[in-house]
């Protein structure tokens, strides 16, 4: 059975960003099951995506493919990346802090850098534009990778957990029947 695919976005239901992310899914495989976290994350909010990200994942079947687009530095240098939990699911997002609850609390095994050469989407009037990578690379690349067509080590080269993007996690504590930080 393959894996199933589970998006979040912070590109909402006003636009088709997300039926196009769909429709490059089925392109690859059509028998590939698609399912919505949120498409609701506030706009360009990293530390929302990541814990959005955390929230469901242990609901789901392991092996699940989530794909996490909430982008600020869409076109920029930042690294492109699948990630592998500790507990055996996976994470197809851009390295920015998107997977910092998620390497907290349930700790990544393995990370790999989109190799965009081998793994984006060609062919679609779009190989000049980067800004649609969530479609042209996180979308594409999951979806390959779901159907059996590329392996975990053929995403790109791996490198480091500890070299990922990480955001602050303030702890909290209570303290003079005070409760300060931000409680998860």
């Amino acid at each position: 059975m393959k894996p199933i695919l589970v998006f979040q976005t912070d590109f909402t239901r006003k636009e088709c960003a997300v039926s196009a992310m769909y429709g490059v899914v089925k392109s690859v495989d059509r028998s590939l099951e698609i399912f919505d976290s949120t498409h609701e994350i506030p706009k360009f909010d990293v530390w929302s995506a990541s814990y959005r990200l955390l929230q469901p994942i242990s609901f789901w079947p392991e092996g699940t493919v989530f794909v996490s687009v909430v982008d600020p530095g869409v076109g920029t240098s930042r690294r492109a990346c699948a990630a592998r939990t500790a507990n055996g699911y996976y994470i197809f997002t851009p390295d920015n802090g998107t997977l910092t609850h998620v390497k907290k609390y349930l700790g990544i095994s393995e990370v790999r850098e989109i190799d965009q050469k081998r793994n984006r989407l060609r062919g679609k009037n779009n190989e000049k534009v980067a800004v649609f990578q969530g479609r042209d690379v996180f979308a594409y690349c999951a979806a390959k990778f779901a159907a059996g067509l590329i392996s975990f080590e053929e995403i790109g080269p791996a490198y480091s957990a500890d070299d990922t993007v990480t955001l602050p996690i303030a702890d909290s504590r209570v303290r003079d029947r005070h409760a300060e930080g931000i409680s998860e």
